[in-house]
């Protein structure tokens, strides 16, 4: 690991135990500092979507006030997580109704950029909407660092990430693509326990300003575009606990693993593809049958080059 890195980790990793609440309202946000967006990104999530509204609007917006606003973007679920989101106390937008003139295409990264339309705090923070035993830590705890230290842009979250009965740090696609590719293209970020975590807080003069992967390439490439634009020493990351959630299976995480590859080739080298598709196999009645899925190839243009963007924030 650099020396650099080693000096960061000790600078620039907390606990969230680190700024409790009460320090947290002293630096103040909506009319007394920076105002608060908590963004869930959402797709058949009735399960943990309720909870972790429940918990949020309780936590931090009613017992105390940090965060200003709770939006749930829904991409289109068969279930009914746009009904208990709301019951639950959010705010839901769908994503095609966010920007209609350019059509929206599957994927967390698009819904995660057009979500900032439809937000209008200083900081951005994204949490997961499948978690469970959801903590309001998780938000608190990145958000905390923003409020207090002017110099801090981006903040991920850490945890520890069990996967069944075993404990572990990294998720199996982090282990076994991500932190590879970040020890050997960009060791800056080297230190990030969690890299591909979908729990982060950014403020909002530096999220309009990066490009967004529309697919599961989106946290790599914010990661390594933010580390490009604002520097190694305006990242951080919290300590908040233990994340559970829902795994994936083998050949989804094929698939999220070709599109994490995709967005690091891209930043390497902006060069053509010859082929950005991967070809996975399933047993069927006769053997093994191959499936070709595209990856994820197309990334959307940084917010503040958006007219409705503009416009809306110089409103």
């Amino acid at each position: 690991m650099l020396e650099e890195v080693e000096r960061w980790l000790t600078r620039r990793s907390w606990s969230a135990a680190d700024r409790p609440l009460d320090r947290l309202l002293e630096a103040g946000s909506g009319a007394n500092g920076p105002s608060v967006s908590v963004v869930l990104p959402a797709l058949n999530e009735a399960e943990t979507v309720g909870d972790i509204v429940t918990t949020i609007r309780r936590e931090l917006m009613e017992k105390v006030q940090l965060v200003d606003e709770l939006v749930v973007i829904d991409s289109g679920s068969t279930d009914a997580t746009t009904e208990v989101a709301r019951r639950a106390g959010a705010r839901v937008v769908h994503r095609d109704a966010i920007l209609p003139r350019i059509p929206a295409v599957p994927g967390k990264g698009e819904v995660l950029w057009r979500s900032l339309l439809v937000t209008g705090g200083d900081i951005v923070c994204f949490i997961d909407a499948d978690l469970k035993d959801f903590s309001a830590d998780f938000v608190s705890g990145i958000v905390g660092p923003l409020l207090t230290d002017p110099s801090v842009q981006f903040v991920k979250a850490m945890y520890d990430r069990p996967f069944g009965d075993t404990t572990g740090q990294g998720g199996r696609v982090t282990e076994m693509v991500a932190r590879p590719l970040l020890n050997l293209h960009w060791p800056q970020l080297a230190g990030f326990v969690q890299p591909l975590g979908g729990e982060y807080a950014v403020r909002r003069s530096l999220l309009e300003r990066l490009p967004f992967p529309v697919g599961y390439g989106v946290e790599l490439g914010l990661l390594v575009d933010a580390l490009h634009t604002v520097g190694l020493d305006a990242l951080a990351q919290v300590d908040v606990g233990v994340r559970k959630h829902r795994h994936q299976d083998g050949q989804a995480l094929g698939r999220m693993a070709a599109a994490i590859y995709r967005t690091a080739q891209l930043r390497l080298s902006r060069g053509h593809l010859v082929r950005p598709s991967l070809t996975q196999f399933e047993r069927g009645e006769h053997g093994f049958v191959p499936r070709t899925y595209p990856v994820d190839t197309e990334e959307r243009p940084p917010m503040r080059e958006i007219e409705e963007y503009v416009s809306r924030r110089a409103a």
